[in-house]
């Protein structure tokens, strides 16, 4: 005879990590992770058919590209969040074709019609035309390494960019935790997507900012949320900018961050907070616009 009953188990409610907003300190722990190391350092067990670790693909052009991904642990809690960059093998020029992008051996970039044209400060280390997606990687890096010092006429930055687009990132892996890795300031996002009549929020960290991990006092200090303090830093001289408020410009810019942010301590996002996620019509005079 068959027998059949019990304790009636309880219903276990799957776990959905919280998405956070605002600035956090942070440390790179991996970058484009294979499967064993998602499972080592992330915690994460991939499917076997999984495109999380297919970084190399084809652009419309048919040109190759890469997705390079910084995995970042923040600081305080071991929160972990991934920061994409893009990378194409196509010269970076502006829209008109008139000037191209260049970038020297230490990461930074400048745009003339022609190379005779650059500034004198730029040419005098070896410089090349940049491929797109470098200047953001490159600014990142240039953060995330800040114990290279860049003044030095002996200090380089550079990747052998045909290894790096056949899917080789040995090199960028091989500074994590080294010698000259430091905490960043980065910035955590809400990305709202509409798909299928419904929004979908994700969570993102902006890609194109990045601080010494230092600089998250000077946020706790003025409310960069606030409009009459952004209209003050933006009429100030270029010359006259500190690193925060430079990193404040890019980000309220009119080509800054299109998703949802806060210039604050990082903390657990209210979708009532954002507008955009509400459906309510965002205003030009607002912090989020």
């Amino acid at each position: 005879m068959s027998n059949i009953g019990g304790k009636k188990k309880e219903q276990v409610q799957q776990t959905e990590y919280a998405k956070k907003v605002g600035l956090f300190e942070a440390n790179v722990i991996a970058v484009n992770p294979n499967a064993e190391e998602y499972n080592d350092i992330l915690g994460i067990e991939l499917k076997e058919d999984s495109k999380a670790i297919e970084y190399l693909g084809k652009s419309q052009d048919g040109n190759t590209t890469l997705r390079v991904d910084f995995w970042l642990e923040e600081v305080k809690n071991k929160d972990k969040f991934k920061v994409t960059f893009f990378l194409e093998n196509k010269e970076k020029e502006n829209k008109d074709a008139t000037k191209k992008q260049y970038i020297n051996e230490v990461g930074v970039c400048s745009w003339a019609a022609d190379a005779n044209d650059l500034p004198e400060w730029f040419a005098k280390r070896d410089y090349r035309v940049s491929f797109v997606g470098e200047e953001e990687l490159y600014n990142f890096m240039r953060t995330w390494l800040g114990g290279l010092d860049y003044r030095d006429a002996s200090t380089t930055l550079q990747l052998d960019w045909k290894s790096l687009m056949k899917g080789n990132a040995k090199d960028i892996k091989g500074q994590v935790g080294g010698e000259y890795s430091t905490s960043i300031l980065a910035l955590a996002t809400i990305k709202t997507v509409v798909k299928n009549d419904e929004n979908k929020e994700y969570q993102g960290v902006y890609n194109k900012a990045f601080l010494p991990a230092y600089n998250l006092k000077q946020f706790r200090l003025i409310d960069y949320n606030r409009p009459d303090v952004l209209s003050g830093i933006r009429q100030k001289k270029s010359k006259d900018l500190r690193p925060h408020e430079r990193f404040v410009l890019n980000v309220t810019g009119e080509y800054g961050c299109k998703d949802f942010y806060i210039l604050k301590d990082m903390k657990d996002y209210n979708a009532n907070d954002n507008l955009v996620a509400s459906d309510s019509i965002l205003s030009e005079d607002g912090a989020d616009y």
